[in-house]
């Protein structure tokens, strides 16, 4: 579970909530289910415009890495090169094939193919980058999802501010209908320019942020697969590997 997020958000909201009763407002005055079906309902809408079902359907199950971030273990992973190393040097690259099928995560099940295989190690580091690089690009553009949430929010919520005084001006006449006309239109434009700043960018920068941990993770595979191709010592593939722990850089 990854706190400071829940943290992050909760910290944010609270301040401006408590800022309001500070300055003498009611949190009430803050809820109008108008404005937020107008600025949530128009966001995504558009959102949903610009991407295509695959994208926007992954972007939504990402979402929950914010909270709960997928789990690599990069200690474990060179553990495990290791161990492949080792075994490579003592009995052959044949050796690793009875460990392919207990290996939960499709890329290293393929790198060790390859590695079985007696694939040039070229080659091998060829066809594992595009592996990397179109996995990478995948995720990256279901991220957008939320980058583009972010940009669209506060504009719908200028929108929903639009209508909100048009509603006014045509119960000019009717002094009991004015408050909420005004209410929307100047709660619209929080809940778009705030659910941008402090829900959709944020969660965009933050599943860059895992998605570059998990393409991390994969290098390092990848290096330790090369080094295993070409007949490294496997303490050298520790040490090379050991790199990639943030606490060695």
């Amino acid at each position: 579970m990854d706190f400071i997020s829940i943290a992050g958000l909760l910290t944010g909201v609270i301040a401006i909530l408590v800022g309001q009763v500070l300055e003498g407002g009611h949190i009430g005055s803050l809820v109008q289910p108008t404005a937020f079906m107008i600025v949530m309902g128009g966001t995504f809408g558009a959102v949903m415009l610009q991407s295509p079902w695959r994208v926007f359907k992954l972007g939504f199950r990402m979402l929950v890495w914010v909270v709960r971030p997928p789990v690599r273990n990069l200690h474990f992973m060179i553990e495990q090169v290791v161990v492949w190393s080792g075994v490579a040097r003592r009995e052959g690259l044949l050796a690793l094939e009875s460990r392919i099928s207990a290996q939960p995560d499709p890329f290293i099940q393929k790198s060790l193919q390859l590695l079985v295989d007696g694939i040039d190690p070229e080659r091998i580091r060829e066809v594992l980058e595009v592996d990397i690089d179109a996995w990478e690009a995948d995720l990256k553009t279901a991220a957008k999802v939320w980058e583009s949430a972010g940009g669209y929010a506060p504009t719908i919520g200028i929108l929903g501010a639009v209508l909100g005084l048009i509603h006014v001006m045509e119960n000019l006449t009717d002094p009991s209908k004015l408050g909420a006309g005004i209410a929307v239109a100047f709660v619209a434009t929080i809940y778009g320019v705030g659910s941008a700043n402090l829900f959709f960018l944020p969660v965009a920068k933050k599943l860059t942020l895992i998605i570059g941990q998990l393409v991390t993770a994969r290098e390092l595979v990848l290096d330790g697969v090369m080094g295993i191709a070409h007949g490294d010592n496997p303490r050298l593939i520790e040490n090379r590997l050991l790199g990639y722990l943030p606490q060695h850089r």
